[in-house]
This record gives C-alpha cells, structure tokens and sequence, in this order.
C-alpha cells in the first residue's frame, strides 16, 4: 500500500482479478487466511491479480500491512473505506471473493468455500470449493456457478457519512 489511489484493473494483462474482502478483526476471515494464501499459491501463476480489500473505514495502512504478514495473505492490498470496491463488487460480509474477468466483468461473487455452516458452526474441511472453482471456470473459459450459500462471516456496515475519507 504506498498510500496513493490505485485501480486493481488497470493492469489486468492476466486471467483476471480476485477481490478478498477482509476485516483485521473478523475471526471468520482471519480463519480463512491458510486456505487464501493456498488459492493465491494455485492460481497467481496462472495469470490470477489477488487483492485483500480491507472496507474498514477505520482500518489504517499500518494495520492492514500488519494483517497480512501475521495471516500470510496475499501481499497486494488496498484500503476500501468509501466503499467503491465493496460497491463494484456488490459483496455484503466478510470473508467473500469477488472474481473479475479480463475485461472487468464480475465473474463470480460470493463466499470461499462452505466451511462455514453458520456463525459458531464450521465443518473441519470444506466440502464445496467456491471460489477456486469459480477460477478454474474462468481460466477455462466457463462461467462460474453461484455460490452454493450464503457467505459467513462480519458484516460489512453501511458507512456513516463522517467516517467518509475527505
């Protein structure tokens, strides 16, 4: 994060673009961090941008950079707190994906994977693979299937307007 404004498509050469949603403090996606850093592992040589994307208004660089080095999550990130990506996106919880195609088309929105039953309900593995099915349909040339459930995880809240950056 160097602080400047940045777009996540500009320069979108590869397969395309994945959004992760993040919150430093959300439980849920901080238990996900192993099976990110695992998805980014597959498909980033593939061609595959990932961004953690942190829509905590009060979320500072610091805080986020210090995030990804104790959870080993991808390393590009970008702070959301007027919520242009979240938007974008359409995305409601975190931990939830967004895939984007080359031409900046969402491909795919929704939840990592069905480890997460409910809140305070997880299974020990994943038996449905959302997102990295949804990547693999996209590196084929397939459209991805919806998510097989809702995302579970920290809500993202609707913004007050002074927490809104200048």
């Amino acid at each position: 994060m160097s602080g400047g404004r940045v777009d996540p498509f500009a320069a979108t050469a590869g397969a395309g673009v994945v959004l992760l949603f993040l919150r430093t403090d959300c439980p849920i996606a901080n238990r996900y961090a192993p099976t990110l850093r695992r998805i980014h592992d597959e498909f980033a040589p593939r061609g595959v941008s990932f961004w953690c994307v942190y829509p905590d208004p009060r979320t500072t660089a610091a805080a986020a950079r210090l995030h990804q080095s104790e959870y080993a999550l991808p390393e590009r990130a970008l702070l959301d707190p007027a919520h242009r990506l979240v938007a974008a996106a359409g995305v409601a919880i975190t931990p939830e994906a967004a895939v984007f195609d080359r031409t900046g088309r969402l491909h795919y929105r929704g939840r990592i994977d069905d480890r997460f039953v409910d809140y305070g309900i997880a299974r020990a593995q994943a038996t449905v693979h959302d997102l990295r099915d949804a990547l693999a349909a996209l590196l084929d040339g397939r459209a991805a299937a919806p998510p097989g459930g809702p995302a579970i995880g920290c809500l993202i809240a609707d913004l007050d307007p002074a927490e809104l950056p200048p």
